[in-house]
């Protein structure tokens, strides 16, 4: 049986393979593509619009527990998918 999570985005609980785990390191928000980074997590669906919700409810300052405000550029370039470009490849 897998293990279940909630977006904090939508708040809907689907399984962890389902979300994608979002850390803070010096107030980014980064991608934690395998689940091993140190410290707290906080889970969210793969989507710009729970993605979106999370930031606009200020969900990922509460979740990771964290003050003041937290720079999401690269969470957002990585669901844009400027993440899986590698090489100059299209």
């Amino acid at each position: 049986m897998e293990p279940v999570r909630t977006c904090v985005g939508c708040r809907a609980r689907a399984p962890r393979s389902a979300l994608l785990r979002v850390v803070s390191i010096d107030s980014i928000l980064v991608p934690d593509e395998r689940a091993t980074m140190p410290g707290r997590g906080a889970w969210v669906h793969k989507t710009p619009a729970c993605v979106d919700t999370a930031l606009r409810r200020r969900a990922f300052v509460r979740a990771l527990r964290v003050s003041g405000p937290l720079d999401a550029q690269t969470l957002e370039n990585r669901l844009n998918g400027y993440g899986n470009k590698v090489n100059g490849s299209k």
